[in-house]
């Protein structure tokens, strides 16, 4: 009975090393994939904050070039003539 109980714990702990060289095997295959997923996925959100701000920037630019500032009313003009 007790050689039953080490060769099961013998391969559970085989299984468990092989379980651990395959996660690491697997990492070092896939990790570079998922991270260079996700460098271009952060990368193509930065570039379209800044498409979004520099159309923020030209729609701002136009509104102020298209409607030009009222000039200020002082009062009426009044045209004097000269005494003598």
């Amino acid at each position: 009975m007790e050689m039953a109980s080490f060769s099961g714990f013998l391969r559970t702990l085989g299984i468990i090393v092989l379980f651990y060289y395959l996660f690491k095997f697997a990492v070092r295959l896939f990790a570079p994939i998922l991270v260079q997923k996700a460098v271009n996925k952060m990368q193509d959100k930065m570039q379209e904050q800044y498409r979004q701000q520099q159309d923020q920037q030209y729609n701002a630019s136009q509104a102020t070039k298209a409607t030009p500032k009222p000039k200020k009313e002082v009062g009426e003009y009044i045209d004097y003539e000269e005494v003598k």
